[in-house]
């Protein structure tokens, strides 16, 4: 089974390439995932997918194929398995970006490995499921790029007195630190209710392999 995705980014190719390829700031922008080590040139994630009041967890483990800077592309295979049933799925991702003026374009095309029950998983639901995800991250990812060039932003701008009760010269301001755990992708909010009774647990590996492929592919 074959998948297409596209996105397109708020930076220059380089700048987006060295983005998406620094991996502490790309996994927590990806709903769900988490990096929990590597074994040789193996990398291992985790995904969590909640279905109503119930939470599964999927490993997964990638291998590079491909990772060429100067053509910006990528390719790698994977495997995910759930961590208590019999879901699994493996796949292929090549993942290649496109320099489209001060924006980039980013294509990602997936080749699912599917037998047995996992091929009775609709391409149609899980192109839907796809999209959502994707989107979800480049929303994020937009955010972590306006973040980035906001301090340029602001060195080129006049300085401002502060507003009364905001924090002054000599008082930093401290985010609150981030969950180590990511919140779970809810599929029935993704995919809906009567999709996953028909699919149940193989449904859920595919869409967590995705994700961890997704992220991986970014991995220098």
């Amino acid at each position: 089974m074959k998948i297409a995705n596209e996105f397109t980014v708020s930076a220059p190719i380089e700048q987006a390439w060295d983005v998406l390829c620094d991996l502490e700031r790309v996994i927590p922008l990806m709903p769900g995932a988490q990096l929990i080590g590597h074994e040789g040139d193996d990398y291992l994630g985790k995904v969590k997918v909640k279905v109503g009041p119930v939470t599964s967890e999927f490993s997964g483990k990638v291998r590079f194929v491909e990772q060429d800077r100067d053509q910006h592309r990528a390719v790698i295979d994977g495997k995910g398995k759930e961590a208590r049933g019999t879901g699994n799925a493996a796949a292929t991702v090549t993942a290649q970006l496109h320099e489209d003026g001060e924006r980039t374009r980013v294509t990602v095309d997936t080749d699912l490995k599917i037998v047995g029950k996992l091929a009775q998983f609709g391409s149609g639901m899980l192109q839907q499921v796809s999209e959502k995800l994707l989107g979800q991250f480049v929303d994020s990812l937009e955010a972590e790029l306006k973040a980035e060039n906001a301090p340029a932003a602001a060195a080129a701008s006049p300085a401002t007195a502060a507003a009364p009760g905001s924090p002054d010269a000599g008082t930093e301001a401290h985010a609150a630190p981030a969950d180590s755990e990511p919140a779970p992708i809810d599929l029935l909010e993704l995919a809906g209710g009567e999709q996953l009774k028909k699919y149940g647990a193989a449904g859920l590996a595919v869409v967590a392999l995705l994700v961890l492929l997704w992220v991986f592919w970014r991995r220098r």
